[in-house]
């Protein structure tokens, strides 16, 4: 990509010489200067500068100088702070505890992952039973020194004789695909390369179905458009270059295609979507060679997939007709949507579900909050399933002859613990609880609902210590997402310890755009109801002041992606709300978004700058680099990472740029870049902790709050 892109379908673009934005001081800072060019697009009339557009290029060496430049600025300032290393000492501590993960069975051995504590990333163990000592069977931290290298999934044979995993390289969202002998831990044979949004599903022990691009032009992997996915079959001890295309490319022109094997073995299951919401759903009979791939639900407008077999019998979980889903079945022979019937209805509450020991075990979701159901094959309720409190619960799946699963189940404030369950009586007994440096009858959470702009309520919860006095003085921490039907549950974090043990408030709402309560709640957060989801995350920051839990004074807000949006947006058009803001990888120019990676596959939630005139006008209004006027912004720490290939740095790059140049105040303004990391997935422990620390630390010093943990030795 050049400094200054070329025609554009939407309009004509000028290029001019390059200027200079004045350095600025503020407070004891010294911005970098960041060159503007006049880059001006042309969308349905209407001229839109986009001065930043050279920092598009993530490569070159003009770039590469200014994200030197601004982590040189940020980390002397965060250096500055002077509780910022009892912060991260104190996260060091908190971490360091033996996490384990719930077994699986795969042949002779149970597989179980283990981190000591301060791991950069989980072992693989493995041992014959409960009884037998347990071995090291895959240690991703010796990938790389730094744990930059991660594991990205795994995949075991039927049979456990052969496993396949997935490594990401600094975060990437593309993969590489190893295959390993169970037995004697050799490679069996040659890496598989450029994969992308894809799992290993086994046929037998023949070969694989995996997903990818075209492999991307050499310098363009991390910000090249990914446009045609393209289903595989790769069979073992054969090169990769003559995997057999089963399904996509040019001929079935989809953005993303998913292929999985049924546990039997007898069919392969095919969904295909060219957004994040909506696909269609064909099936493969893989006991007949000369079996076609026949359509079960070609309705792009909704969301399907097949659960599980029995025999010719298909059980489905879909939208259709039931935005809060439903599990239906049909037959092999025939299994178009008009032959579907009932198994579990759709209620009141959405609906996800999972299979183990000849049971549909059906997640709930009641207000956000988790609840578990447990019903035989043909949808008779066996029994409601008992859980530890109210919080957050999963895992409740296994194959077809279990005898017992496990599960694990958390909350705000209840670490991530693991159980047995019993399938036949229903018993469940703890298996596995973390030891951490932390007490959970210390904390209280409470579930609030408070009404939106249009009196929509909304549902938030609100985490702190007790006895915390409501005085308006409280650090508080306001944090969503609101995008994409992604549900957000109470859940445990081992970072967020440390700012509610200081005193600090942990608030997160469930607000529109989000699958809290269906279909219809994420709709009313898209396209040209966006601004539902600003107006509901500005309304939560308005009850807690209003509550008194706190002022705008000791007020942090923070998301990451859609949620980094959601923070640009908020700042932009109540930049008052705030003293502080943590804009995540954020998607950050909304007329250009759909140009790079998989951005192209955000339309149904966002529409794009050329859909229509109005489309357009509706994206500028919000689109944070396009709204940063002169203001006093909070003070700010925009977070990305140079190998993020789902939401390319340029977003978050040209973001700080025009804020540090609009904002008036004297608050910082600055952005950190992680180096060899991407979107968040793979993230090693200690980069975890430093990342945790500068926030928390940034948070607190510039809302004038010394954390009690900075002031024993004052």
């Amino acid at each position: 990509m050049k400094k200054i892109i070329p025609a554009l379908l939407i309009g004509g673009i000028v290029a001019c010489s390059p200027q200079k934005q004045e350095e600025k001081p503020t407070a004891d800072l010294t911005y970098p200067s960041t060159m503007k060019v006049d880059t001006v697009d042309t969308y349905f009339g209407t001229e839109v500068p986009d001065p930043y557009r050279w920092l598009e290029d993530d490569l070159s060496e003009e770039t590469g100088n200014w994200v030197a430049d601004q982590n040189k600025v940020t980390f002397a300032y965060l250096n500055n702070i002077p509780f910022r290393d009892k912060l991260k000492s104190r996260l060091e501590t908190l971490f360091n505890y033996e996490r384990v993960s719930a077994p699986t069975k795969h042949g002779e051995w149970e597989y179980f992952y283990k981190n000591d504590g301060l791991q950069n990333q989980s072992v693989l163990y493995r041992r014959k039973d409960a009884d037998s000592e347990a071995e090291v069977f895959l240690d991703p931290n010796k990938f790389r020194e730094d744990g930059t290298i991660s594991l990205a999934s795994t995949s075991f044979t039927d049979d456990g004789s052969l496993f396949g995993y997935l490594i990401s390289v600094g975060g990437s969202d593309w993969r590489k695909a190893i295959v390993m002998n169970t037995e004697t831990k050799e490679i069996v044979e040659d890496t598989l390369q450029n994969i992308k949004f894809s799992g290993m599903s086994w046929r037998g022990n023949d070969g694989f179905y995996y997903s990818s691009y075209d492999k991307p032009k050499e310098g363009s992997e991390l910000s090249a458009k990914t446009q045609y996915h393209k289903l595989y079959y790769h069979k073992l001890g054969t090169p990769q270059s003559s995997d057999e295309l089963i399904f996509g490319g040019e001929a079935q022109p989809y953005r993303y295609i998913f292929g999985g094997v049924s546990e039997d073995n007898r069919y392969l299951a095919i969904g295909a979507a060219t957004s994040t919401s909506g696909n269609v759903l064909f099936i493969k009979d893989l006991n007949d060679p000369n079996s076609k791939i026949i359509p079960v639900d070609e309705n792009m407008e909704t969301e399907k997939s097949l659960l599980t077999t029995v025999g010719d019998k298909l059980y489905i979980q879909t939208n259709a007709d039931a935005p809060n889903n439903r599990i239906v079945t049909t037959t092999i022979d025939n299994p178009t949507t008009d032959t579907w019937v009932d198994v579990i209805p759709e209620s009141e509450n959405v609906l996800g579900a999972s299979t183990a020991g000849g049971f549909i075990f059906a997640n709930y979701l009641e207000d956000a909050k988790t609840a578990i159901k447990q019903y035989d094959m043909d949808g008779q309720l066996v029994r409601d399933v008992e859980l530890p409190g109210i919080g957050s619960a999963g895992g409740f799946g296994g194959k077809a002859d279990d005898k017992t699963l496990y599960y694990s189940f958390t909350s705000f404030t209840y670490p991530s613990t693991i159980f047995k369950y019993d399938i036949e009586s229903g018993k469940s007994d703890l298996y596995e609880q973390p030891e951490i440096d932390f007490n959970p009858e210390d904390y209280v959470t409470e579930q609030v609902f408070y009404k939106s702009k249009d009196g929509t309520e909304i549902p938030m919860f609100i985490t702190y210590k007790k006895g915390l006095e409501k005085n308006g003085k409280n650090p508080t921490y306001l944090y969503a997402y609101g995008g994409f039907n992604v549900s957000l549950r109470p859940s445990f974090s081992t970072s967020r310890i440390l700012w509610l043990e200081n005193g600090g408030i942990y608030a997160q709402p469930n607000i529109r755009g989000g699958g809290e309560y269906g279909e219809a709640w994420h709709i009313a957060g898209t396209k040209m109801q966006k601004q539902n989801v600003f107006d509901d995350f500005i309304a939560a920051g308005e009850y807690l002041i209003k509550e008194n839990y706190t002022t705008s004074d000791y007020l942090a807000i923070a998301g990451g992606s859609n949620g980094g949006l959601l923070v640009g947006a908020t700042m932009t058009q109540r930049p008052d709300l705030a003293r502080v803001a943590f804009p995540a990888v954020g998607v950050m120019d909304m007329l250009r978004y759909h140009k790079f990676t998989a951005g192209a596959g955000w339309a149904y939630d966002y529409g794009t700058s050329e859909d229509s005139k109005e489309m357009f006008d509706y994206l500028l209004n919000y689109s944070p680099v396009h709204n940063l006027d002169a203001a006093d912004y909070p003070a700010t720490m925009v977070t990305t990472a140079d190998h993020d290939d789902r939401v390319v740095p340029a977003h978050s790059f040209k973001f700080a740029a025009g804020l540090q140049e609009a904002h008036t105040g004297s608050t910082p303004v600055l952005i950190r870049i992680e180096t060899d990391a991407g979107h968040g997935a793979g993230t090693p422990i200690s980069k975890s902790i430093e990342q945790a620390a500068d926030a928390y630390a940034f948070a607190w010093y510039n809302m004038g709050v010394i954390p009690e943990i900075a002031k024993k030795d004052m």
